[in-house]
């Protein structure tokens, strides 16, 4: 049985306990099977083993790893056999929020204990929706009196708020929640952005796209909100108005796979269905590729501005030209597009600039290729 497995973070004083309450009892509505896993380094720390009864931080931090893993595998089993059509397991943090906590090469090191990858971590989640603290924007909220594991004061709060942030760049449905309305608007977007990630009531991909002069690369890999991922994707045989395509995401040797089939609703709007396979799935897939169209190689840039999640797609066939999208919860958000972005041309209606359309065109070398770069220019004239 399929269920979806999400995170629900953020940052200090968020309204991340209010809004599990509220996620809870709106998802329970349009009949959702709720499952919760309680943040695990709360529970240690209100056990009384805070991270001063430790060897040292490293320690601390792989403790709370182990156990949250573990909790994982068990929630994870169990979800898989309720006798629900529709279950969701939320929690209330993810593995990934450790390496807020820990410095220099801390994260790297207990990754190397326990044999694991950070991408598979970080991907290893449905969605992630990060809750912005109160110390961002709605400073007058903010308090320590609701969490007996807080200490954090007003600008600590912001500073492992970012650092929360940051350590889920690169997910590829990760969204922040900001306090730009008041709190009970903040747990109605939540719940819309969650609704949004399940399908309900449909599946909808809503995204604005720019074709974008290339940016300095330098400049995004020292960024600290942005995360770099490689991705091959391959078309599959498909019906009429449909697309089918498997994708392998990652970087290093460290890869996720999914299948993603979506149907064209309109220029803007698509029912879009995405399902985690294994690599043996996978490669069995890639059989049923369309041997019409070219794989799609590209080096995709995530990140955040202003709360909004930005993707920057870069192409070896485009020497100075690139592709930024944003996806939206609703067709009329609002966003900022961050400076260091040039656009040349908004290209969301324009399907010369999907990437089938690229895979009709694109060399079998994937390499460089100047003619073609001038070539996607001149389009968006």
């Amino acid at each position: 049985m399929h269920f979806s497995k999400i995170v629900i973070t953020g940052g200090p004083c968020a309204g991340k306990t209010t809004g599990l309450s509220f996620v809870e009892r709106e998802l329970t509505k349009i009949g959702y099977k709720v499952i919760f896993l309680n943040e695990t380094a709360t529970e240690i720390i209100l056990s009384g083993a805070r991270n001063d009864v430790f060897k040292n931080n490293e320690d601390f931090e792989l403790s709370i790893i182990k156990l949250q893993l573990e909790k994982e595998k068990f929630y994870e089993d169990m979800c898989k056999s309720l006798p629900y059509e529709k279950v969701i397991l939320i929690c209330d943090r993810g593995v990934m929020d450790c390496k807020a906590y820990t410095e220099g090469e801390e994260f790297a090191n207990i990754l190397k204990k326990l044999n694991l990858e950070e991408i598979q971590l970080r991907d290893n989640y449905d969605a992630v929706f990060h809750l912005v603290t109160a110390a961002k924007g709605a400073e007058e909220f903010y308090t320590n009196a609701n969490n007996q594991a807080r200490r954090e004061n007003l600008q600590q709060a912001i500073i492992a708020d970012d650092k929360t942030m940051n350590c889920w760049m690169g997910h590829p449905h990760f969204r922040a929640i900001d306090n730009s309305t008041n709190f009970e608007n903040k747990m109605k977007r939540l719940v819309k952005e969650i609704c949004v990630s399940l399908g309900e009531p449909n599946p909808l991909e809503i995204e604005r796209k720019y074709l974008i002069q290339k940016p300095n690369i330098e400049l995004l890999e020292n960024l600290n909100n942005c995360s770099k991922v490689d991705i091959i994707q391959t078309y599959l045989i498909s019906e009429p108005n449909e697309e089918k395509r498997v994708r392998q995401r990652g970087l290093n040797g460290s890869y996720i796979y999914t299948l993603t089939t979506k149907t064209h609703i309109s220029d803007i709007k698509r029912i879009e269905t995405e399902t985690r396979i294994s690599q043996r799935e996978y490669l069995t897939l890639l059989n049923n590729a369309d041997t019409n169209v070219h794989q799609i190689k590209k080096t995709r840039y995530c990140i955040m501005h202003n709360n909004k999640y930005f993707e920057i797609d870069i192409y070896p066939f485009a020497k100075s030209t690139a592709i930024c999208e944003i996806e939206l919860a609703d067709e009329n958000e609002s966003f900022e597009i961050p400076e260091f972005i040039n656009i040349l041309k908004e290209v969301t209606n324009d399907k010369r600039f999907s990437n089938y359309a690229f895979s009709k065109q694109i060399p079998d070398e994937m390499i460089s290729n100047t003619l073609l770069s001038k070539i996607i220019i001149n389009k968006a004239k």
